[in-house]
């Protein structure tokens, strides 16, 4: 049976790791400063990638349905109807266990099993219990073919090869050498080679992927949904999966793959929560502000016709309107008198109105 032991985590990891590891932690310093004075725009986020990590979660499993409907379920606007919505909400809960309680939630079978039968206790009969005969990962081609791609953990070996996971787990945590990031991934690849359960393994780890992060400092998975970026990058996840996974049984895999594309999904994600942060900035900034902001933080006298083209949403009357004032006002100063006249700020002067704004800061 394989041999769970992360020692090999120490020093001696590929440069390439180090590297996007290292970019990750400053990202999320950057992070951690940002949230500090931005508390309603990251409540906003929260919400949004909540629905995001069900939906993704679900449907890299093939169980698909509107956001409007994950939406309804999962504030108690309608019931689930069918058992693909019974394991939906399922996941929804057990994320939002992980979010409460995550600093008291010790990693054990017991609460992988609990996780396991939240999500499929009305749609399973061995909802939280592990496999109790052998089972294939497989994959299906265009020509209705299918192969075994690979073989597991035998059922009467799941629990004692889930329990020396979770010993090398603690044991691996308790060295301050070893990268909380790379052990999670390897962690995570060893589960799903176990392939504990008849079915909802993937679905597991990801919520294991979203625990452990958070319990290791990182909860980027609350604001940009880790499980939707997966589900963005499927063929990536699979193929990563695949070379990782091969030579598993016999001690001779490279973790390498997996771990790297993991911790691009975390890079993903922390770019994904720039973006989606500045978008909802923008969304509580007057149509005044923004255009106030695009005329003082440009670096060149700048046109009508370029400042339209920035705020598309934004109407020709709106954008003469508030050239106009800030004219009289003496904080830009119009350059030509034709219809291609641009404008720049004059002598650093700032309207009272813009002096500080979601963009300006």
């Amino acid at each position: 049976m394989h041999q769970f032991d992360y020692r090999f985590l120490k020093g001696q990891t590929a440069g390439s790791l180090i590297n996007i590891s290292n970019i990750i932690y400053d990202l999320r310093a950057r992070d951690d400063l940002r949230r500090a004075e931005n508390a309603k725009v990251y409540k906003a986020l929260m919400q949004e990638a909540l629905i995001d990590s069900v939906k993704g979660s679900n449907a890299i499993e093939g169980i698909i349905t509107t956001r409007q409907r994950i939406e309804d379920m999962a504030y108690g606007k309608q019931e689930p109807l069918t058992h693909d919505e019974q394991e939906i909400l399922g996941y929804k809960n057990a994320l939002n266990e992980i979010y409460t309680d995550y600093k008291s939630l010790d990693i054990s079978e017991d609460l992988i099993r609990h996780f396991h039968n939240q999500i499929l206790s009305f749609t399973s009969t061995d909802a939280g219990q592990y496999k109790t005969q052998n089972n294939y990962v497989q994959e299906r081609y265009a020509d209705g073919t299918v192969k075994v791609r690979f073989i597991p953990v035998d059922a009467k070996d799941t629990p004692d090869a889930m329990h020396q996971l979770i010993m090398a787990y603690y044991e691996a945590k308790q060295d301050s050498s070893i990268s909380s990031l790379l052990l999670i991934s390897c962690f995570v690849l060893d589960f799903l080679c176990i392939h504990p359960f008849t079915d909802g393994n993937g679905r597991i780890s990801r919520l294991l992927t979203v625990l452990l992060l958070e319990q290791s400092g990182f909860d980027i998975g609350r604001y940009a949904s880790v499980e939707n970026k997966i589900d963005d990058y499927k063929s990536g996840y699979y193929d990563a999966l695949k070379k990782s996974s091969d030579g598993w049984n016999e001690n001779a895999s490279d973790y390498v793959p997996f771990a790297t594309f993991m911790l691009q999904i975390l890079y993903a994600c922390y770019k994904q929560l720039d973006e989606s942060f500045l978008t909802n900035q923008s969304k509580r900034v007057s149509k005044q502000k923004r255009i106030e902001n695009i005329l003082l933080n440009s670096i060149v006298p700048i046109s009508k016709e370029d400042i339209l083209r920035k705020v598309p949403d934004i109407s020709v009357t709106t954008v003469e309107r508030v050239l106009g004032n800030m004219l009289h006002e003496g904080a830009i100063t119009k350059i030509g008198t034709t219809r291609g006249a641009r404008y720049k700020v004059s002598g650093g002067q700032v309207p009272a109105a813009a002096e500080k704004t979601a963009y300006g800061r």
